[in-house]
């Protein structure tokens, strides 16, 4: 199982702490920022222990593509209200391509954004404009739309909407997407039967284009258009279904990803992952973690 979660990068270890944090968990994959996100200021890449990560991640037999970048949710490709918005997403957003490729990472995911006030069609060619207007992008990087809930104004809540963004790109070799299973949950999509969901998603986009998976409960029913994660077993997805997602052999190759919420906070990786391992609920789990009032 390729089972890993979102870790934090700080100093003074940045990077290499950071894979020693997915290590501590029994991770076999990770994600992280590669700075704060919700600001754009980025500490040099010299700061960054780059080679250190690298040599922890070959010595613990783990592929740098499974060291995935998630781009800052300030990125809104998708705001064609506010032309700073627009020119940041896109510079801000190459910029962080640049720093994934020099980290040696692969995959970059990123929000497909939100059209605020004008409407889903200007929204889309608003995306579609951003991602042709970038600069030539490094050999190797794709950038991961990910599946939305549809909360506001999201784009990405159907494979539809995706596909029509991918179809549109001038480059589709550096583009591919990242499934959300708390996301697509809240968009309407039944994950409890997986693999109809994964038909779907091959039909409409193929499964050559799935190259992350977000492994997360959701706190809400079916199609609520909400977007909250739940930890696994904790939400209404179940621990169940989330067990026969993380062993689908269709997808056997691509890293799940949680983004589960700290308890107390405390991280839930540890647990979280070696319950998936064991494919055994342990009922309670989570009051072994220190719980706030």
């Amino acid at each position: 199982m390729i089972i890993g979660c979102h870790v934090k990068m700080t100093a003074p270890e940045f990077l290499a702490g950071s894979v020693k944090e997915a290590l501590s968990y029994d991770a076999n994959a990770l994600m992280l920022y590669t700075g704060a996100p919700q600001n754009t200021k980025r500490r040099p890449l010299e700061e960054m222990r780059i080679a250190e990560a690298k040599e922890l991640m070959e010595k613990n037999g783990i592929p740098m593509q499974l060291m995935i970048i998630h781009a800052p949710y300030l990125i809104n490709p998708a705001n064609a209200v506010k032309p700073e918005v627009f020119e940041l997403a896109g510079e801000f957003l190459y910029s962080e391509v640049i720093r994934t490729h020099a980290i040696g990472a692969s995959y970059i995911v990123l929000h497909p954004g939100s059209y605020t006030t004008t409407d889903t069609k200007t929204g889309m060619d608003t995306v579609v404009r951003c991602l042709n207007g970038l600069p030539e992008l490094p050999e190797g990087i794709v950038i991961c739309l990910e599946t939305m809930a549809g909360k506001g104004s999201e784009l990405g809540r159907t494979f539809e909407e995706l596909a029509e963004i991918l179809e549109r790109l001038d480059h589709p070799e550096h583009y591919g997407v990242c499934l959300d299973t708390c996301h697509i949950n809240d968009a309407g999509y039944d994950v409890n039967d997986f693999d109809g969901v994964l038909d779907e998603f091959d039909r409409v986009l193929s499964l050559e284009r799935l190259h992350v998976i977000h492994l997360n409960d959701s706190k809400n029913l079916r199609g609520a258009r909400k977007d909250r994660h739940a930890n696994i077993g904790l939400g209404t997805i179940g621990f169940e279904t989330l067990h026969r997602i993380a062993m689908a052999p269709r997808t056997a190759h691509i890293p799940k990803i949680l983004e589960t919420p700290y308890i107390g906070g405390e991280p839930p990786y540890a647990r979280e992952i070696a319950m998936l391992r064991k494919g055994v609920y342990e009922e309670g789990w989570q009051e072994h973690l220190t719980v706030s009032e």
